[in-house]
């Protein structure tokens, strides 16, 4: 089998969400070819040692992430180097090109898988529907295109050290040309860097507005920790954009990630699945976040945080 890996990047650094993706092809088995896009996509093969090898498309139109260009160059690679399996992560990218290139190259698409394995000539995945609510189980033949769920793998996993042979392959004419960057805008800088937390106490919409964020802000401030939001929080005023966290917010890798009536969006978990430890409070004991916690408990936030406070300041 082989299995086509999209390896997104920023900045000169291969994205964590890429070395899951190898992970994820290492425990299916097979020939791993990591697929590399941009200027001078040579370069990042000292990164990608966990692929078997790294296959490069360099266009100047592949410098930023311009989503027509991209489409093209992952159609290109599928269809030159004919893989069994291509895997995207959900994402931004992902959701971007993974539909089109699909329709345009006739395969099956997959999304939102959290587990994959090889059965024969098909592909069984189980996948989230409903927000994580739910799981569906699938099997499609191959050649397939799926998109797994970030946190489906560990990254550590899939960072391993060598430097993989590199194959190129061409970038189709034209892939571009209606699309160009004119400007790229940088987010404002906030007042606080969630990416250096070890600590962090988030709340989803269950807080109810501002009139409440003082609960969590004692217990915050008792363990030492940062604040966080969901998106619907940041979104309702509640906290400011810098506090958010998931796909459109911050990822963040602290040591403690506590949450409080977060339900566990796919989104939200793009941004701290690789929490080292997770703990979550919720009401509804079907909220997806209980899949990825370590420790859960289904109860009122408001009943536990402020004896969890007077816990701590016992102690």
């Amino acid at each position: 089998m082989r299995i086509l890996v999209h390896a997104e990047h920023e900045a000169g650094a291969v994205r964590d969400t890429a070395f899951e993706l190898i992970a994820i092809a290492r425990l299916l088995g097979g020939e791993i070819e990591a697929l590399v896009m941009g200027s001078e996509p040579e370069a990042l093969a000292g990164q990608l040692g966990g692929a078997d090898r790294v296959i490069a498309i360099a266009d100047p139109a592949l410098e930023t992430y311009l989503p027509d260009a991209h489409a093209a160059a992952l159609q290109a690679a599928i269809r030159e180097r004919r893989p069994d399996l291509v895997l995207l992560s959900y994402g931004t990218a992902g959701l971007d090109i993974a539909p089109p290139v699909a329709h345009a190259c006739g395969l099956p698409l997959i999304c939102n898988a959290v587990a994959l394995r090889f059965e024969e000539t098909a592909l069984a995945v189980r996948a989230q529907i409903y927000g994580g609510k739910l799981e569906a189980s699938a099997r499609v033949p191959l050649p397939a295109i799926a998109m797994a769920m970030p946190g489906a793998a560990r990254a550590e996993e899939g960072r391993l050290d060598g430097t993989p042979p590199v194959e190129t392959v061409a970038m189709p004419p034209g892939a571009a040309a209606g699309i160009r960057l004119v400007e790229a805008l940088e987010p404002e800088v906030g007042g606080v860097d969630l990416t250096q937390a070890e600590r962090i106490v988030c709340v989803g919409r269950a807080i109810g507005g501002t009139d409440k964020i003082a609960v969590v802000e004692e217990l915050a401030g008792l363990l030492n920790a940062e604040i966080a939001g969901s998106r619907p929080v940041i979104d309702a005023g509640w906290l400011s954009k810098d506090r958010q966290v998931g796909k459109s917010g911050t990822t963040v890798k602290p040591r403690l990630y506590f949450m409080a009536g977060v339900s566990g969006a796919p989104e939200h978990l793009e941004g701290m699945s690789d929490s080292e430890l997770i703990v979550a409070i919720n009401t509804d004991e079907r909220a997806p976040i209980f899949a990825k916690a370590h420790y859960g408990a289904v109860c009122d936030m408001f009943d536990v945080l402020p004896k969890l406070a007077a816990c701590l300041k016992d102690s």
